[in-house]
């Protein structure tokens, strides 16, 4: 069995070295040129990281990664109502990893070059077009700059891992047309910060019109690396900001809302104002599909299933996505059905995801304390219960499939 890997993102990355390890031969097609640390912080949730872990690469993560020891809320008077531990401090068996994602993808790319080999890890190779044969999928690929015709490669299978924007994906869904944007922006930094800032947490501050999340990235002795998030809603607004890791902008343009949260154990403006470059983003996502599996081909993580960031699980997802298909390649006769069996396990659970964060997931608490406290509290036990709130985390957790009970029955 010979598979096509269009995209040498983290899904498609982690794919190739997950087939390889099930004996699979694999070949990875990037469109660009040089693979930079490109990008901010993201979260690996304790499924992703079990994932991980399958291919023994806890022990580099945790060189370059925080493990996350809670998930806190605040309002926007920086006053906590919600907290729950996470990754191995809730009792997991793997952490979950708070990392700069440039740094993972690179993580994972010198990971394929050392396993798979150099020689089957194409870069500047971008997906123009592909079509099958008897038998099996032949995919052509351009230099993304030129259009020149660089290369023709024949195989059993092809995975489009190639991003929200996926080549493949426009081939089976030619009118789709462009993501779906609801007018919040995010801007997106990281700032160096004294050790210990945030204890090893994530913080999410404010509601769902307005919002900020920190957390740590790196930390050592002596100081901190803090990746945030500054989020606003603006439903007038109906023409994205270009989707580019390397879209810098001013912080006047969105410092002005947060400048007065100060509270007494985060100043946010000294954070944003610790950022040497921003970068802005539109919350975008596509419909979840019908299917995505045609004949030989089928997609994977964001060009099957973009999701709003929220939950920290564009990236998980992409990595179950890639443990699934490798599952099921490693034991497949007929590629076809191997990719339908596929198909069958994680559509329908990430659509589910997709819907499920159009309506906050998790991020639900913010929008039910801003509605029934606007102007604070001073007991939140007369606001919303405990219970409340740890149904909504727990319902989250299940839907995406890193509840404790989910875990232990997939090992």
């Amino acid at each position: 069995m010979k598979i096509i890997i269009a995209g040498g993102g983290i899904g498609g990355l982690t794919a190739a070295l997950l087939l390889h390890k099930s004996g699979i031969e694999v070949k990875v097609f990037e469109s660009v040129k040089t693979l930079r640390p490109l990008g901010v912080g993201i979260n690996l949730l304790p499924h992703a990281v079990s994932v991980l872990n399958e291919l023994g690469l806890i022990p580099a993560l945790s060189e370059i990664a925080v493990s996350s020891k809670a998930l806190v809320y605040y309002n926007k008077f920086g006053q906590k109502y919600w907290e729950e531990p996470r990754g191995v401090y809730a009792g997991y068996a793997v952490p979950q990893f708070s990392i700069h994602r440039g740094r993972f993808q690179q993580l994972l790319f010198e990971q394929a070059k050392a396993i798979i080999g150099e020689e089957n890890i194409f870069t500047n190779h971008h997906l123009q077009s592909f079509s099958e044969t008897t038998g099996k999928v032949v995919a052509r690929f351009v230099d993304h700059a030129t259009g020149e015709l660089v290369h023709e490669e024949t195989a059993d299978a092809l995975i489009g891992a190639d991003g929200i924007h996926s080549a493949v994906r426009k081939h089976f869904y030619p009118s789709e047309g462009e993501p779906k944007f609801k007018g919040i922006t995010l801007w997106r930094a990281v700032s160096e910060a004294p050790p210990g800032l945030l204890n090893s947490s994530m913080v999410m501050i404010g509601n769902t019109q307005q919002k900020f999340v920190a957390y740590p990235i790196r930390e050592e002795e002596n100081s901190c690396t803090i990746n945030w998030i500054a989020e606003i809603k603006n439903e007038n607004n109906t023409t994205p900001p270009k989707r580019d890791w390397n879209k810098k902008v001013e912080k006047e343009v969105f410092f002005p809302a947060f400048a007065s949260w100060k509270f007494d154990w985060l100043d946010v403006p000294a954070l944003i104002g610790a950022a040497t470059e921003v970068f802005e983003f539109p919350m975008i996502d596509r419909d979840p599909l019908p299917r995505w599996t045609f004949g030989r081909t089928t997609l994977l993580g964001d060009a099957a299933h973009p999701m709003y960031p929220i939950g920290s699980n564009g990236a998980s997802q992409a990595l179950l996505d890639a443990k699934a298909l490798a599952s099921v390649m490693s034991t497949a006769t007929d590629a076809k059905e191997a990719l339908r069996a596929y198909e069958r396990q994680r559509l329908e659970a990430t659509s589910r995801i997709v819907l499920l964060n159009r309506e906050n997931g998790p991020d639900k608490i913010m929008e039910m304390m801003e509605d029934r406290a606007p102007d604070g509290f001073k007991n939140i036990d007369d606001v919303i219960s405990h219970k409340e709130l740890e149904a909504i985390a727990n319902h989250y957790k299940k839907v995406a499939g890193f509840d404790k009970a989910s875990l232990t029955d997939s090992q």
